[in-house]
């Protein structure tokens, strides 16, 4: 089984990056029934997954064709126990978007440009934007009225946000935060040495958390801008970062290969290395944690397309390994937990909805959606909600494709798959059970860099 480091990745994501970079820039809305057959390009074959007992539900693939080295995306069927549409899909000009975020009612983005973006929940109208002095906004971060935002010049700003009718942002502060004994170019010792590539939140104590390709993990007090602690994380860059917001735990990895835990000492700013999870010897691009009140299961991916877990033991804390989720052919770069649903985006195109069964490790895939016609850069997700009861999910995606897309999900009660929605009004009708048609999803050309890459000797 093959993986691939990050070099390797972000090279290949700056080469499609500029190749689709000629035409001008330019913003335009289609709903998911306007996407025509034309805009449908052919995907090369990848690699099998080994068969589960629900592979059936999957495996409907179309003879390929005889005349083309292409062949079609498999021919699959609506999982009983999910519902999922495309209810918007942005195709934008101006730089491929990297990170997402939601917070009171609006999503923001944050792309190669210096402009961060707010769309309005649900429909993605935009509000507005906040324009930076540098772009490159590989990571943000939103908490509150509190935006949190990275850039190319390895500095993160802070943002104060007012969601009232008028939309409007102010700059707050910009960490590290620039001193007067600095006027003579002297290094600045509190600064990222590289791109700052991730961000976490700590709620209780108002401390964030920034990873970088330097190898590094910072800590920042919020209240008065100062970096408390920062300690070299792993041996290669760091790739993602979470906070557990019941312990203060913090789980950083790394293209090393490694998931690592760390937690602050009692009375001290400085952290300590807990605990190093290593199970598959492949890059680590991306995390999720789902915390309830009985169990807590930390989720990673990795670039040989697999998605690890562990789960905390409630008396000593550990986090033994309960096995790995396998269906995706390429890299998993981005992962969302949210209630007993994880969203896994990957450098297949596709996203996967997984269901956990409650009480145990038994993991269920409920859909596979045709995500893009790129890799699936990032993902974000919240509950939908109507009268203080959830109706439903909504997941955001951005692709290398440069389509940012919003999804709505409704899963069917486990006991009661058919019919009406248990507790809840009758499913409705003119919601479209997603059809995986013969849709093709990634481009000759993509393909051809990706095999060329895999293969540089041949």
């Amino acid at each position: 089984m093959e993986y691939y480091g990050k070099r390797n990745l972000y090279n290949f994501i700056d080469e499609e990056i500029k190749a689709n970079q000629s035409s001008p820039p330019r913003l335009s809305l289609k709903s998911h029934c306007q996407i025509s057959d034309r805009d449908h390009v052919p995907y090369s074959p990848s690699r099998s997954t080994t068969s589960t007992p629900n592979s059936n539900m999957y495996s409907l693939m179309p003879p390929p064709s005889p005349d083309s080295p292409w062949t079609l995306s498999p021919l699959q069927t609506p999982s009983p126990s999910l519902l999922h549409h495309c209810i918007a899909s942005l195709r934008r000009q101006e730089g491929t978007i990297f990170s997402i975020t939601v917070s009171r009612g609006l999503v923001f983005t944050g792309s190669e440009s210096c402009l961060i973006r707010a769309w309005r929940q649900p429909d993605c109208t935009e509000r507005g934007y906040l324009r930076a002095s540098s772009g490159d906004v590989r990571a943000i971060l939103a908490y509150g009225n509190i935006l949190f935002t990275s850039h190319r010049d390895n500095k993160v700003r802070m943002w104060n946000i007012n969601v009232s009718e008028n939309f409007q942002a102010k700059k707050v502060n910009t960490l590290p935060k620039r001193s007067s004994f600095l006027i003579f170019h002297r290094t600045n010792t509190q600064k990222h040495k590289d791109c700052i590539s991730c961000m976490a939140y700590f709620h209780a104590e108002g401390l964030l958390y920034t990873g970088s390709w330097d190898k590094t993990v910072k800590a920042w007090r919020v209240s008065d801008n100062r970096c408390v602690d920062s300690f070299v994380a792993h041996d290669d860059s760091v790739n993602a970062i979470i906070v557990n917001q019941e312990d203060g735990c913090v789980f950083s990895c790394s293209s090393d290969g490694c998931v690592k835990i760390w937690r602050r000492v009692y009375g001290q700013s400085s952290h300590t290395l807990t605990m190093t999870l290593k199970f598959q010897p492949s890059p680590v691009n991306a995390l999720a944690l789902n915390t309830s009140l009985n169990s807590c299961f930390l989720y990673s991916g990795s670039s040989d397309g697999l998605i690890n877990f562990w789960e905390k033991e409630k008396m000593s804390s550990r986090y033994n390994h309960g096995g790995f989720l396998q269906g995706h052919r390429f890299a998993v770069l981005c992962l969302v937990a949210i209630e007993k649903l994880i969203f896994s985006g990957s450098e297949d195109t596709t996203i996967r909805v997984w269901r956990r069964e409650e009480g145990s490790c038994f993991h269920e895939c409920l859909a596979v959606m045709d995500a893009h016609r790129g890799p699936v850069r990032c993902l974000a997700a919240s509950v939908e909600t109507e009268k203080h009861v959830v109706r439903g999910f909504l997941v955001y995606s951005a692709g290398l494709d440069q389509t940012f897309k919003v999804w709505r999900i409704k899963v069917l009660p486990e006991e009661k798959k058919v019919g009406n929605i248990e507790g809840g009004e009758p499913i409705d009708t003119n919601i479209k059970i997603s059809e995986y048609e013969m849709s093709p999803v990634l481009s000759p050309s993509w393909v051809g860099k990706k095999l060329q890459a895999n293969h540089p000797f041949h």
